[in-house]
């Protein structure tokens, strides 16, 4: 290797100096131990289902509220189409259908009785009915 004596560092010399150190890997933990990638997979096994843009709308234009009760029982229904492998699932909760991301843990829309007149869904692999 060839020494310049500009103070200049050569590309073979950066090259050596960069590629011979040790790497030290750092982690980034909580107080309580957790790196952010275990409170992420944590905060996405809770079952707990968000409500897309497009979704939050649909519920908005067609009144929709749902209970509590209702709420459990879309979140169970998401979870037990996650244990079933679905991916794409329509999720029926008394009268009121849901098209969920199970991956996601997305309601991507939602409909009553009234706009489910047709029964027919598609882009779906599975239902549940909770």
């Amino acid at each position: 290797m060839k020494v310049q004596n500009s103070g200049f560092l050569s590309i073979e010399q950066l090259q050596d100096q960069y590629l011979s150190q040790n790497k030290i890997t750092v982690q980034n933990k909580t107080a309580e131990g957790l790196s952010f990638r275990e409170i992420l997979d944590q905060q996405s096994d809770t079952g707990e289902v968000k409500f897309s843009k497009h979704a939050q709308g649909r519920l908005a234009d067609r009144n929709i509220e749902l209970t509590k009760g209702q709420m459990d029982r879309l979140n169970e229904g998401t979870v037990r189409a996650q244990q079933k492998g679905i991916r794409e699932s329509l999720v029926l909760v008394d009268g009121l259908a849901f098209i969920v991301n199970i991956p996601n843990h997305t309601v991507v829309t939602a409909m009553n009785q009234q706009d489910t007149a047709e029964n027919v869904f598609t882009n779906i692999d599975g239902a549940v009915i909770a």
